[in-house]
């Protein structure tokens, strides 16, 4: 069984290969392994060498520092709460379909895009 890092590491491949839309089988057959092993490393049951992140972070167009963003967290007492909260947003269908198709806009459509959705929410707090 793996370590909180190794669990860490995993939730953050497997959410950012979601995010990307890619299968366990797309992904093994770009950094060349079998799929079975992106899902030992997804799930924490396989440690994930140096050089295999570097290979993930290259196949999944992310800095290596992405899959150890908010690991400090883990040591905080309340950390576990903002975990569930906001892995549970994160994880839903609705939320990766919405960021999928944010990204395929150009760069200005995205720009007010987003600020239509902070004025709406600006609106909700001022209710």
């Amino acid at each position: 069984m793996g370590n909180d890092i190794d669990l860490h590491l995993g939730k953050r491949l497997r959410r950012r290969r979601r995010l990307l839309g890619l299968t366990q089988q797309q992904l093994a057959a770009a950094v060349g392994v079998r799929f079975q092993q992106i899902q030992k490393y997804e799930c924490g049951a396989n440690r994930i060498s140096a050089a295999r992140l570097w290979s993930l972070s290259e196949a999944l167009e992310v800095p290596i520092g992405y899959f150890y963003e908010g690991l400090a967290q883990t040591a905080r007492p309340d950390a576990a709460v903002e975990r569930a909260e906001g892995g549970e947003v994160l994880a839903r269908k609705e939320t990766l379909d919405l960021v999928r198709a944010y990204y395929q806009l150009g760069e200005r459509p995205r720009r007010r895009l987003l600020d239509l959705a902070k004025s709406l929410n600006g609106d909700i707090e001022a209710a």
